[in-house]
Parts: structure tokens; C-alpha cells; sequence
């Protein structure tokens, strides 16, 4: 057992527990919702507006599908953390060959720079809007900004940061909602039934690269288990794992009816007036006529929040991954983390200086986040199946038939879209 886990030990005891009311469930709530964050980021902006203004509500099944599948894969990260006291990242390091896990993590690692790209990229289109500031040197306060804030927060100071951001992004989708005119029957059945128009297949895979995002994955199971509930006995690891579920399914909820309110609002809004669009910047400038001057305010601060607090995110993904490499817990005062972290953001700000099409570069690096993706599901697959690994706590057989059938259907996906 390692000092930290011991540690815990010493403070929480062998078998404490803990409530099982509403307020002990409310206390639960945190973690899932930093993993939220991540799949409302501009890239989703970017990927639902052209997948609403092309398709109407016609690809709305795609967002429910693919927080289905993030549900299952996200429980089944923090799973890992929970039960084993270590992150996905750490658990690759320990149980794989050196070389192979290097690789993995590597693949991982580029796709959370690919992430923070869309992030950053986002956030600078919203100051963009608000202030008229160049691309350039928005990118590079928005890349600042999010490091100076990670770099002086602590894991539940963040948490207050990003629970704020996404109730006020929730809060602006609902007032945009509010001035148009949805047709719940067609969004119904646009939730619910598969449907590839023509032409679909590249927003499909952008829609599904921007919901179900592998860096979430290394975060997730990094937030549960650095509270090391492995450590306080097999009671506290099974009740644990109950409320993370809650925590789960609610934050996997509210990402999920955003996601789908910004695709409803492309299709009341564009779709329906023969408009495709193609710039985040235009599309709210076009809101401007349709909803009223202050829907385009809305849109941009939104948009800004989202850049913000998702690139937050990302950047702890990356300093969990880069620390996970050298199999040590995440901590932004350890310079494998802090180094990780900072290089994603001067990689994914220097980048944002080269894009030429904003718009292009978010679906696009939406898109390479499926490519990278069914790595790190079949990475979880074997780590959390494994009784090396998970001891008692290994997969059920449902459980990785389930995660099995996600892996194949993204990689499927993956391979049409490249062949196509």
C-alpha cells in the first residue's frame, strides 16, 4: 500500500461510510460534472451547429447515443479509480509493457492537445465576438488564463469553478431556447431514431469525437482516486461506487440535454431557414436578426465560459497523463505534472496561431478525438476486466460485453469514415 493510501487509512478508518440521503448523494456531485465540462467545449459548439443547421433534428440521436455510451465508459473509469487507488494513466504505466504504455499514453496524450486546441481556439472566437480581439491574441489569454487558474487551484476549488461555468452555459442554452419555436415531436423522434442522411457521416463522427472524449476518461478515474476510497475498506469502495454512478448519470445528463439544446437551436434557427453554418462568430451574428441583439451577447459569453472551464479541464487530463507516465498521481506542485500541463497549453496556443478556418479546426480536431478513442476504450476494457487489476472488483461479464460492443461500434465508425 502506498503512503497516501495509508494515509487515508489512518484518517477514515477500515470501515466508515457514508450516508445514503439526499444530502450525502448532493455531496457526490463534482466530479462527473468536470468530465461535463469537457464534452460542452467549443468543438461541440462547433460539431452541433453543423450538425443542427445541416440535418435539422435529424442527427439528434446521435448526442443520445453517445452519452449513453460516455455513462458507461465514464462509471466504468471512475470504477477503476475507485477500486485500485490509481488512475487510468498510472494503471497503464503499472500493468502494461513499458514501450507499450508509452505508446498508449503518447496517442492519449496528443488527443488532449488536439482538445485543448478546440478549447482555446473557442474561446478566443468568443472574445472575438465580444471584444474584436484577433484570433491570435485571444488564443493566447484564453491558454493564460486557464493555466493561471489550474496552477493556483485545488482539485475542489476547480470544481466550484467548472459547477458555475456549466450552470451558467446551461442557463444561456435555456434563454436562447426560449425565443424559438421547437417542434418537441420531431426532436423527440430525432433523439431516438438512428438516421444517416447523405453527406452525415463526418459530423457523426465529429458529434460522437466531441461527446465521448478520451481525456476524460484519464480524468475522471484521476478526480475519484485521489480520494483513495480503496483504502477505507470494501464498504466504503462499494458505497462509493453507487454514488459515483449518481454523479455520473445526472452530470451525463445535463451535458447531454445541452449538447442536444444547441443542435435544437441550429435547426430552429438555420436549418429552417436554408442556412449552413460554417463560423461560430457568424452563426451568432446571424442569431442577431432571427432572436434579437441580445441572443448574440449570450451566445458569445456562453461560448467564452465554455472555453474557459474546458480548457481547464484538458489541461488537468494532460498533467495527468504526462504524470501517469512515470506512474505518479496527479498534483500540480510536482513538476511531472505542472510540465504537462503547461506544454499542452503553449502546444494547443501556438497551434491556434497556425488555423486558418476556425470553424474547420474545431469539427476537425473533434473528429481526430474518434480516431484516438478506441485505444482508450480497449485500454480501459483490459485493465478493468483484469482480476490482476480489480481483484473482487473486476468487470462483470455484462459489463465488458457492454464496453466490448462501444469499442467495436467507435471503431467501426472510425473506419467507414475513413474509407468513405
Amino acid at each position: 500500500m502506498n503512503g497516501i493510501a495509508q494515509r487515508a487509512r489512518e484518517r477514515f478508518g477500515g470501515k466508515r461510510t457514508g450516508g445514503h440521503g439526499g444530502l450525502e448523494i448532493l455531496r457526490s456531485i463534482g466530479p462527473g460534472l468536470l468530465v461535463t465540462v469537457g464534452f460542452i467545449d467549443p468543438g461541440n459548439w462547433a460539431s452541433n451547429m453543423a450538425a443542427g443547421s445541416q440535418f435539422g433534428y435529424g442527427l439528434l440521436w446521435v448526442v443520445t447515443l453517445s452519452t449513453v455510451m460516455l455513462i458507461i465508459l465514464q462509471h466504468n473509469a471512475a470504477h477503476l479509480g475507485i477500486a485500485t487507488g490509481e488512475c487510468l494513466a498510472e494503471a497503464t504505466t503499472a500493468h502494461l509493457p513499458r514501450w507499450v504504455a508509452r505508446l498508449i499514453l503518447a496517442s492519449a496524450y496528443l488527443a488532449t492537445v488536439a482538445t485543448a486546441l478546440a478549447e482555446v481556439l473557442g474561446g478566443a472566437v468568443a472574445l472575438q465576438m465580444l471584444f474584436g480581439l484577433p484570433l491570435p491574441i485571444g488564443s493566447l489569454l484564453v491558454a493564460a488564463a486557464s493555466t493561471a487558474l489550474l496552477m493556483s487551484s485545488s482539485y475542489k476549488r476547480v470544481e466550484r469553478w467548472i459547477i458555475a461555468f456549466v450552470s451558467l452555459i446551461g442557463l444561456s442554452f435555456l434563454f436562447e431556447l426560449a425565443l424559438v419555436h421547437v417542434d418537441w415531436a420531431q426532436a423527440g423522434a430525432g433523439w431516438v431514431t438512428p438516421n444517416l442522411p447523405k453527406g452525415s457521416l463526418s459530423i457523426v463522427m465529429s458529434v460522437l469525437g466531441a461527446v465521448v472524449m478520451p481525456h476524460n476518461l484519464f480524468l475522471h478515474s484521476e478526480v475519484i482516486q485521489s480520494q483513495h476510497f480503496e483504502a477505507r475498506g470494501d464498504d466504503v469502495v462499494r458505497d462509493r461506487l453507487s454514488h459515483e454512478f449518481v454523479d455520473t448519470l445526472f452530470s451525463m445528463g445535463v451535458g447531454w440535454a445541452i449538447n442536444s439544446a444547441m443542435v435544437i437551436l441550429a435547426a430552429t434557427t438555420f436549418f429552417t431557414h436554408g442556412m449552413v453554418v460554417t463560423d461560430l462568430a457568424a452563426a451568432a451574428d446571424t442569431l442577431s436578426p432571427i432572436l434579437g441583439q441580445a441572443s448574440t451577447v449570450v451566445f458569445a459569453l456562453a461560448l467564452l465560459l465554455a472555453g474557459l472551464s474546458s480548457s481547464i479541464t484538458a489541461a488537468m487530463a494532460a498533467g495527468t497523463i504526462s504524470a501517469g507516465m512515470f506512474g505518479e498521481e496527479y498534483d500540480i506542485h510536482d513538476r511531472h505534472s505542472s510540465l504537462g500541463v503547461l506544454l499542452c497549453m503553449v502546444v494547443a496556443a501556438l497551434v491556434c496561431l497556425l488555423v486558418r478556418d476556425s470553424f474547420q479546426g474545431l469539427v476537425l480536431s473533434q473528429a481526430l478525438l474518434s480516431l484516438q478513442l478506441p485505444i482508450t476504450v480497449f485500454l480501459q476494457v483490459y485493465l478493468t476486466s483484469s482480476e490482476r487489476v480489480m481483484g473482487k472488483w473486476k468487470n462483470t461479464t455484462t459489463t465488458k460485453v457492454a464496453l466490448v460492443m462501444i469499442g467495436v461500434l467507435v471503431t467501426a465508425i472510425d473506419v467507414v469514415g475513413l474509407v468513405g
